[in-house]
């Protein structure tokens, strides 16, 4: 994945895209949220940091967390 694929995004509109696709979040602390999103095959918990902009590298971290593509995410936000 290159870092242009991921766009300029918030964490908080991470979380709502997240929801989007069947996580719910379980706490919120600090400036922190914990999603969880229970599967067929387990559990999968992210954590988004609320800031006004993520970094690359941490939006790519959330979204093989959350098993997701890029093209997903971008299709949510």
């Amino acid at each position: 994945m290159s870092p242009r694929q991921f766009p300029v995004c918030s964490g908080t509109d991470v979380v709502r895209a997240l929801e989007k696709c069947g996580f719910e979040v379980v706490a919120t602390r600090g400036s922190h949220c914990k999603l969880r999103q229970l599967a067929e095959n387990g559990t999968r918990t992210v954590i988004v940091p609320l800031h006004d902009t993520l970094a690359v590298g941490t939006l790519a971290s959330i979204v093989r967390q959350a098993g997701l593509t890029s093209e997903r995410l971008r299709d949510l936000l």
